[in-house]
């Protein structure tokens, strides 16, 4: 086969095993994120590599590759008006259009759980059309038809396949836009004289997010590798460099965690294995197996530790994008300096000078990256909120964004409209193979023997003789039984929502029923007489046992009423044959 056509398909299969890395994301960003917001995330990776390959196509793609001007960007044009009709070209343009897929995709998971779906694509267009394209000119572009290339590349700057095109940019993007956002509802809780309490909010599937991992590790192999652009000799060296960095990476993670907290947590790995692998990608053509290990290890500590520092200023990005891809960029950027070969580099530059300018490098990714996410974003916030509303967030983007449900998302709507509305006959929809099904109709047996429970309790009210009333701490009547109403001659739709006082007096009639709370708290309890009032003016003496239900928030009292008029005469009548025969002994 001719080497051209090898080379061809070497870049397709590498642009493939790219595209494979939209899996891995996807995978590693909805395990890490909670349940009722992983739809948001997965529709946001689907939906911004389609929305950046339309702009890289439009314009992003010329911008970088096309002649120069001034050594700061291309003339925009769509790709297939630039004359890019050969094989080779399109290869190359597929092969990039992966690139840019990346980089704004690592921006999703940071922002995730709480910013607007428009507004991410709005993020989704700056960074495909202007940022990542503007940044990747001045480091990509070698010169066109004898135009000068992109200014950074003149001065000496290598990054073999974008430790800062790719993920520097978007690295920094993500922390611009969650310095806007703001954490999540809870993530970091204020007390009074002791700093701030940091809650931990763990994603819904972490499995799922290290098969993501993985997938990310297979399409890294593509990533690098086909940064090559041919089917060389390089090729096995480079891919060997990135799977030692991400294995290094793994290793540090492991060794990091236990020292810091005596544990190795899933997120050691899955953090350390990326930034080695973001560490290794600016110099993987350039280094050997051994400085491909040092700089795996030191990414992933880098990384960890980054993360770390974002969580004591109280930023949340939810994945560790940040971290990961901008701190782990900046340190693989460096080590082109300090660990590649100079005559491989090519750049004819000194040990000392390659570190300056790759430092230089680094520091014009942040400048213009995080400059125009800033500047750009925080107008739009103004003008727009870049994040939704208190009660989206509290449901869950899958539903508020999307009008999507989960089976979590059902039983919690369920559990709150119980505590409502006090519907017991509400029932949860239940999805049996899945642990959350398992929940759901456990849930539901609990309401039934709670319905049959409270079902006896409303046949023993009903039936009682007694009049049971139940009051609230306003002293309004909340309920009251058929006893009640033949007591006091009033059906129960004229009571409920009165006040207390209008069917109990004390005795002396000036005095209302008053309910001291708080002396029930405490555990007093009791019977007092009364005077019972009904509709038709009359009135009947009364003994009326009260007590309390519940705690200091939506406490109740429950009187029990009894009619004692025939107890009270025949204590009348007793008390007077007493004194007859009193009187009669004494004569």
């Amino acid at each position: 086969m001719d080497a051209s056509l090898l080379d061809i398909q070497w870049i397709l299969w590498s642009s493939a095993l790219v595209f494979l890395m939209q899996a891995g994301f996807l995978c590693l960003e909805s395990g890490l994120t909670r349940a009722k917001n992983s739809i948001n995330v997965a529709i946001k990776n689907i939906a911004d590599f389609g929305l950046s390959s339309v702009m890289f196509a439009g314009a992003g793609f010329s911008i970088i590759f096309g002649a120069s001007l001034g050594g700061f960007a291309g003339l925009p044009e769509v790709f297939t008006s630039s004359g890019g009709e050969s094989p080779m070209a399109y290869s190359v343009f597929l092969f990039q259009m992966m690139f840019c897929g990346t980089a704004v995709t690592i921006v999703s998971g940071a922002v995730a759980e709480r910013m607007r779906f428009t507004s991410y694509l709005i993020v989704t267009v700056v960074l495909s059309l202007l940022v990542y394209p503007v940044f990747g000119h001045w480091v990509w572009n070698t010169g066109v038809g004898g135009a000068q290339g992109g200014w950074l590349f003149r001065m000496g700057f290598v990054d073999f396949a974008g430790s800062s095109v790719v993920h520097g940019v978007g690295g920094w993007a993500a922390l611009a836009l969650v310095l806007i956002l703001g954490a999540r509802k809870d993530r970091f809780t204020k007390l009074t004289d002791q700093g701030s309490r940091v809650q931990s909010i763990t994603g819904n599937n972490a499995p799922f997010a290290m098969l993501g991992t993985i997938l990310l590790w297979i399409g890294w192999m593509g990533f690098n590798g086909g940064s090559t652009l041919a089917l060389d000799a390089t090729v096995p060296k480079i891919i060997a460099n990135t799977i030692l960095a991400a294995c290094a990476g793994v290793t540090a993670g492991m060794g990091y965690g236990a020292m810091r907290r005596g544990r190795v947590e899933y997120g050691d790995l899955i953090y350390g294995s990326l930034a080695g692998l973001v560490a290794v990608t600016a110099a993987c053509h350039a280094v050997g197996p051994g400085a491909s290990l040092v700089i795996g290890a030191v990414g992933a500590v880098v990384a960890l530790r980054t993360a770390e520092i974002l969580e004591e200023h109280e930023i949340d990005d939810v994945i560790g994008a940040f971290p990961v891809h901008a701190a782990g960029g900046i340190w693989g950027t460096l080590a082109v300096g300090l660990f590649g070969d100079l005559e491989v580099l090519g750049t004819g530059l000194s040990r000392f000078d390659q570190i300056a300018v790759q430092l230089l490098g680094v520091l014009a990714c942040f400048a213009w990256t995080f400059g125009v996410i800033m500047l750009v974003f925080r107008g739009i916030n103004r003008i727009s909120p870049l994040r939704v509303d208190p009660e989206s967030e509290h449901i869950g983007l899958n539903a508020a964004e999307h009008g999507a449900s989960t089976e979590l998302l059902d039983i919690l709507t369920v559990m709150s409209n119980h505590a409502e509305t006090g519907d017991l006959e509400i029932r949860v929809p239940v999805e049996p193979f899945t642990e959350v099904g398992q929940i759901a109709a456990l849930y539901n047996q609990v309401m039934d023997s709670l319905q049959r429970a409270v079902g006896r309790a409303d046949v023993i009210v009903r039936n009682i003789g007694e009049g049971v009333l139940t009051i609230g701490e306003d002293g309004l009547v909340l309920s009251c039984n058929p006893g009640a109403e033949s007591l006091f001659d009033r059906h129960a739709s004229d009571v409920i929502g009165q006040p207390a006082a209008m069917l109990l007096q004390k005795e002396r009639g000036d005095e209302d029923l008053t309910v001291d709370f708080d002396a029930f708290r405490d555990g007093a309890a009791g019977s007092m007489q009364m005077l019972g009032l009904r509709r038709n003016g009359s009135s009947f003496p009364a003994e009326v046992s009260l007590g309390v239900q519940g705690g200091e928030v939506g406490a109740i009292a429950i009187a029990i009423v009894r009619d004692i008029s025939e107890q009270k005469l025949a204590a009348e009548q007793a008390a007077e044959y007493l004194s007859r025969i009193e009187a009669e002994r004494a004569e």
